[in-house]
């Protein structure tokens, strides 16, 4: 992991969304329990959820909300995907959350290739996702994209080659991104585990050793703070 961390803190100007909107232009967003302003909106309904964005947005003069990296969140009682009969309560949250409005631009983080993509319809899941292949001194790891547009699924081939800064799709909107406030679920990953198209993006408390080390937080990457 050692050798992965310093290639991501060397990559430089990495952007994942719009790239004319500056990283000052961003700020952070709580979704643990601990923040009071949580208990005014039911971010089971997709629609508070976004109100909820936007009123944070807007209060703090900012274009794009983040954060999310290892947050324990409770959104995700709603679904069986997180919790069922025979698996722990996944309920940590593994990639790095970006919140803006359906439509806006995703972009490669970095040269590569489509390794996978599908649509991972579930109450909860991602929605339409990509995950891009990189080589860099020797070193492969991936990125994922979830919560996109159905549409951009559609002209995208594995293998197909992929530029830093290439548009790959556009945010979607609930329900086709999962049922959420539109956003980018943006991970980095050192082994696939043979998973193509899909990866987990929320853990429970025994898992969390193995994917923080496995998932490294994208902040190394994006360098947004």
């Amino acid at each position: 992991m050692s050798n992965l961390l310093q290639i991501l803190q060397n990559c430089k100007d990495v952007k994942v969304i719009n790239a004319l909107i500056d990283y000052k232009d961003y700020t952070p967003l709580n979704l643990t329990s601990s923040n009071k302003d949580l208990e005014n909106f039911d971010l089971s309904d997709a629609l508070a959820f976004e109100n909820y964005i936007e009123q944070h947005l807007a209060n703090n003069n900012a274009k794009v909300a983040f954060g999310g990296y290892k947050e324990v969140r409770n959104i995700y009682k709603r679904s069986t995907v997180f919790k069922n009969d025979v698996t722990d309560e996944r309920n940590i949250h593994i990639g790095l959350d970006l919140w803006i409005k359906a439509g806006t631009d995703v972009l490669a983080a970095l040269d590569g290739v489509i390794h996978s993509f599908q649509d991972n319809t579930s109450l909860g899941d991602y929605g339409p996702t990509i995950i891009l292949e990189h080589t860099i001194e020797e070193v492969t790891f991936y990125t994922l994209y979830g919560h996109l547009n159905t549409g951009c699924l559609e002209d995208k081939k594995v293998g197909q080659l992929v530029k830093k800064g290439e548009v790959i799709a556009q945010l979607g909107a609930a329900p086709i991104n999962g049922d959420y406030a539109p956003h980018l679920h943006f991970q980095v990953i050192q082994d696939m585990q043979d998973k193509k198209g899909d990866y987990p993006g929320v853990c429970s408390i025994k898992e969390l050793d193995f994917y923080a080390e496995n998932c490294p937080d994208p902040n190394w990457l994006l360098k947004i703070v």
